[in-house]
């Protein structure tokens, strides 16, 4: 799939993409603005993604990573969303930021690096978000552990940008696909 000119034209965010190893996007719409729609993506946490961080867990002690603890549920409120590169959001850190046009934050393991993206693109009624994630392999352990995650990853993802845009969601550019851009061979 051809990817999106509203990602391409950070020129931060189009370096990520072009490095990544591994990148897709989900978008929704709604009424929100984004930090209204990172807020609730955040505070997105139902006991099933609980019990996935339990399982991520055991995955992790077998090929010989830690994790530090379960994360926490947090209820994030939009003034809350941080903006300036180096500031936490749970467990990402903000790279880069633009009030209401994108936002970019990493977590970094020793065996990969996870960005999350959002991108606002104004719509008829609101915002269209592309939610993009773009991991970055360090060592082989990297592809093995996202490979196993990948399935509930995808899952995981959209639930959050549903989550973010809540009840007042407008249709998605084109009904019924989600990821509007994947990287091949990964």
């Amino acid at each position: 799939m051809k990817k999106s000119s509203i990602l391409t034209d950070k020129p931060g965010l189009a370096a990520l993409l072009a490095e990544a190893d591994h990148v897709d996007v989900k978008t929704v719409a709604g009424s929100c603005t984004l930090a209204e729609f990172i807020a609730g993506m955040f505070s997105y946490y139902p006991g099933w993604l609980k019990n996935l961080y339990r399982i991520r867990w055991g995955l992790v002690r077998l090929l010989g990573m830690k994790q530090d603890g379960i994360p926490q549920a947090v209820r994030m409120q939009p003034e809350d969303v941080p903006m300036t590169p180096g500031e936490k959001a749970t467990f990402f850190t903000v790279i880069m930021a633009e009030a209401e046009r994108y936002w970019v934050a990493a977590a970094s393991e020793s065996h990969l690096t996870a960005y999350l993206g959002v991108v606002a693109e104004p719509c008829a009624n609101g915002n269209r978000f592309y939610v993009v994630t773009m991991v970055r392999y360090h060592r082989w352990t990297g592809p093995v552990y996202f490979n196993v995650i990948r399935p509930f990853h995808h899952i995981v993802v959209q639930k959050m940008a549903e989550a973010g845009v809540k009840q007042d969601s407008l249709p998605t550019p084109d009904a019924g696909e989600k990821t509007v851009y994947s990287t091949a061979g990964n």
